[in-house]
């Protein structure tokens, strides 16, 4: 057997910098950055009521990390492998970045939105920026030969806006205290609540040192920066497991999912469902024509420019109207659509030849992701929104023969039209020990809470209980 890997970190050049927990001033909106040699100058406005603008460098030069402790290459050499972070993502090679977010335990469980594609089309068109309180720090691990082994989608955030793990309780405790909880580092997808890798390591035979060793530069860079905290949300379970052992707070959440059980068709799908709930999806698919509404899924080049014009103001018309903020720019859907190619598909509803509303969804290796829905302000069509989001992504994902549709964040709705309640995971890591063990303490008691609701949930699915016990047992609790 194997014994555990082992990554040994050799100190950089020490941090230095104010420490500016221990003030009050108002919610920061502007983080900013400049390269001088080695150093990323990291600039921000820190505090909630008055504030001012405090400077920190980071030294970037690359941390050394030596891996040991691997059976298999017990005649090699120890291997050096080092970290460092960058300020985009344009930085790293995008062959060298999707190397590393292939899943090595499930290669066809491909992932678009872990992708160099994605990532970087929320940097271009000014999404996922430092204007917006997304400062990028992304963090590269390269071996002796300056292969890249491993990267960390990070960023520096000034809020908590665009995350869907909500912790602004959590902001306003250390505030109370006189503490500032912003900013804070966060792995993750910006604006995308979809569970996948987000410590990305490529497949080699010290995978699992590299992981470790890249565990240990996210918490040095915490401590260097002098933070608040490290948040890791929408990891795979895989990930929730090992963060355990690495001092930080484990936390889980709910979605909503649609399985595919090889149906063939949706009438296959319906007969699995319990006579009511069957009736009531075929009486709400009926009024879509009803309507003069004609649906259509459209794939990659079939996608044009004129129809991302549209479906940014179906998005616009969403945000304004529910959101209040409106995260991703209209620059980012065209280019979402040139780098993803066929991955991207567009459900439009059409009325009388009219676009009038649409919903957003991405191929993955198995799973449809379902992820922003819109219409025109004057569009009002009952029930298009659930044929939109729900029955025609259920029918997509049968046509391609995909596993799952993942129709995104919240929405007891769903459960009626079939689709389940499913454990979602993140990774919480304190610098403040008592702070740390005070949310702890909370995270014990929503844990169980949020078991007993999807328990609850989930036993009152639309299903047949034959069919609801046989998700049960390959599903388990998730957790």
């Amino acid at each position: 057997m194997a014994s555990p890997a082992v990554a040994t970190r050799h100190p950089s050049p020490s941090f230095f910098g104010p420490d500016p927990r221990r003030r009050r001033g108002h919610s920061p909106s502007n983080l900013g950055f400049r390269r001088s040699g080695l150093q990323l100058k990291v600039t921000a406005i820190f505090g909630w009521i008055k504030g001012d603008t405090r400077t920190r460098e980071l030294n970037t030069s690359a941390e050394s990390y030596t891996l040991t402790g691997s059976a298999s290459e017990a005649d090699t050499k120890p291997r050096e492998v080092s970290v460092a972070v960058v300020s985009s993502i344009m930085d790293i090679p995008s062959a060298d970045w999707d190397a590393c977010s292939v899943d090595s335990v499930d290669p066809d469980n491909f992932n678009p939105f872990l992708t160099h594609a994605f990532l970087s089309s929320l940097e271009e068109s000014g999404s996922a920026v430092k204007e917006t309180g997304w400062l990028p720090l992304h963090v590269v691990a390269r071996d002796e030969n300056e292969t890249v082994v491993g990267v960390v989608p990070l960023y520096l955030k000034s809020h908590s806006r665009g995350e869907f793990v909500f912790d602004q309780s959590w902001a306003e405790a250390y505030y109370s205290y006189g503490l500032e909880y912003y900013p804070k580092l966060q792995s993750c997808v910006p604006f995308t609540p979809v569970t996948g890798q987000r410590i990305l390591v490529r497949d080699t035979p010290y995978r699992d040192q590299v992981f470790e060793a890249l565990v240990k530069e996210l918490k040095s860079l915490t401590t260097k920066l002098k933070v608040s905290s490290l948040h890791i949300t929408f990891p795979s379970e895989g990930e929730f497991s090992k963060l355990k052992d690495s001092e930080f707070l484990q936390r889980i959440g709910m979605q909503y999912h649609w399985r595919n059980r090889d149906y063939r068709s949706f009438d296959e799908f319906l007969m699995d469902l319990k006579q009511p709930k069957r009736k009531n999806i075929r009486q709400e698919r009926k009024k879509i024509p009803a309507q003069n509404l004609k649906m259509k899924r459209l794939r990659g080049d079939e996608i044009k420019s004129e129809h991302w014009d549209t479906f940014y103001k179906f998005y616009r018309n969403t945000t304004d109207n529910h959101w209040g903020r409106p995260y991703l720019t209209r620059e980012f859907f065209h280019r979402l659509g040139e780098k993803m190619g066929d991955k991207v598909m567009l459900i439009v509803a059409e009325h009388d030849d009219k676009h009038v509303a649409g919903a957003l969804n991405l191929i993955g290796g198995d799973t449809l992701f379902g992820r922003l829905w819109g219409c025109l302000p004057d569009a009002y069509f009952p029930n298009l929104h659930f044929e939109a989001c729900y029955y025609q992504a259920i029918e997509a994902a049968i046509e391609l023969n995909l596993s799952k549709v993942e129709a995104g964040a919240q929405g007891e709705h769903k459960i009626q039209r079939g689709y389940l309640p499913v454990t979602t995971y993140s990774c919480h890591y304190f610098l403040d020990p008592g702070f740390g063990a005070a949310i702890g303490n909370y995270l014990a008691h929503e844990t169980a809470q949020v078991k007993h609701v999807i328990k609850v949930l989930h036993d009152s699915g639309p299903y047949k209980e034959d069919i609801l016990n046989e998700f049960l047992l390959t599903q388990g609790d998730g957790v």
